[in-house]
């Protein structure tokens, strides 16, 4: 299986296991998805994430978060910005803010992969990747 956009289908995965309410969901393992992972867990998107090898490229296992006795999840929305077929980039003022505030947006800069609050803050912009809410 090759993908052409594997942001894309990281995301994708995520949406459909939240859709299906599984508690948790395993993809091939990426220094990218890695970083994004670290972000939605350090926002309280997801519960946790592990990496597991199985001798060929890895695999990151993400427990899903959800909230409360109807078992909300905590992701409502995953959106992708830039594609590989149209980047997307922005200035450090150009930043968009997600829900007004109530999601983020999620910028890989020169300085790393970060949320676009903290892109701000450091004044830098870069790629926009996705949008989370």
């Amino acid at each position: 299986m090759s993908f052409t956009d594997p942001i894309a289908d990281f995301l994708t995965r995520i949406r459909n296991a939240i859709q299906a309410g599984h508690d948790s969901l395993e993809m091939p393992k990426s220094k990218a998805k890695l970083d994004l992972c670290k972000i939605l867990k350090e926002e309280g998107y997801i519960e946790d994430f592990s990496t597991l090898d199985d001798r060929v490229q890895g695999i990151i296992h993400i427990d899903l978060k959800y909230v409360g006795p109807s078992r909300r999840s905590a992701i409502t929305g995953l959106d992708r910005v830039s594609t590989p077929g149209r980047r997307t980039y922005v200035g450090a003022d150009e930043i968009p803010r997600v829900l007004n505030g109530l999601g983020i947006a999620i910028v890989s800069t020169s300085k790393g992969v970060m949320t676009g609050i903290k892109a701000k803050e450091q004044n830098t912009g870069g790629e926009l990747v996705c949008k989370v809410w």
